[in-house]
């Protein structure tokens, strides 16, 4: 067990080098915060100013649609291009080994994204009196949410060779898995209710609110857990290739 760590951790030190060491991450995580300012300047400007995380935290969500896929696109479509997968794969590294160790490495990335934010709720205590549960909850349930859709870009990166094509792909599912409630809004019954259980998004205002609902960590786990099984099976379907 110490032994298969090891190897994992490897990887993700390796890919964690590389995201720092290249512009990508900085350009990104400058984007997220530029974005995230933005709502918050608009929500503590505006007519009703709120002293709370919920201004950024809850739009700032749905950035992720944009923002996993570009920092997992390269992780396995980069290695599919330069032939450099295939030399991974014959070393006596597990495919899983391979899978997780990088989807670590941009977990670590989006956290450090995250705790940049850290500025604005240190500004909301400074110029006002928020309530620290709905605050802590809405980080708690931000990363899983976050780490979830970057499950969805790897597998994505897995699928082709192509950068961009891996990014269109995982951009366009983490779309359906978080807008699909707006449909199941518009029908009735038990198809709504199972559209509204699938969306990412529905699972995440619980959060916002200060509702700390086991159910929707199960749920962002569950999908963390799906699309890393597609990703690995993905990756071993290419010794046979």
């Amino acid at each position: 067990i110490c032994r298969l760590l090891r190897t994992t951790m490897a990887i993700a030190w390796k890919e964690i080098q590389i995201y720092f060491t290249t512009p990508t991450a900085y350009i990104i995580g400058a984007m997220f915060l530029i974005y995230a300012g933005i709502m918050f300047v608009l929500d503590i400007t505006g007519q009703s100013p709120e002293a709370s995380v919920r201004s950024f935290i809850l739009p700032t969500s749905t950035f992720f649609i944009l923002l996993s896929p570009l920092l997992t696109m390269r992780l396995l479509a980069e290695e599919q291009k330069l032939g450099t997968l295939e030399l991974l794969l014959t070393a006596p590294v597990r495919d899983w080994e391979v899978v997780v160790g990088k989807y670590l490495a941009s977990v670590v990335i989006l956290v450090a994204t995250l705790a940049l934010t850290a500025y604005y709720v240190i500004m909301i205590y400074s110029f006002g009196n928020p309530d620290t549960g709905p605050l802590l909850s809405a980080y708690l349930g931000v990363v899983p949410y976050g780490a979830a859709a970057l499950s969805v870009g790897l597998l994505a990166s897995s699928l082709s060779s192509n950068q961009l094509v891996s990014s269109v792909v995982g951009m366009g599912t983490l779309l359906i898995l978080t807008f699909i409630d707006e449909l199941g809004s518009r029908l009735s019954g038990i198809p709504a209710e199972i559209l509204s259980n699938i969306s990412m998004r529905s699972h995440f205002s619980d959060f916002v609110r200060g509702i700390i609902d086991t159910g929707n960590i199960v749920y962002y786990i569950s999908i963390i857990a799906i699309f890393l099984f597609l990703t690995i099976r993905s990756v071993e379907t290419r010794r046979w290739r």
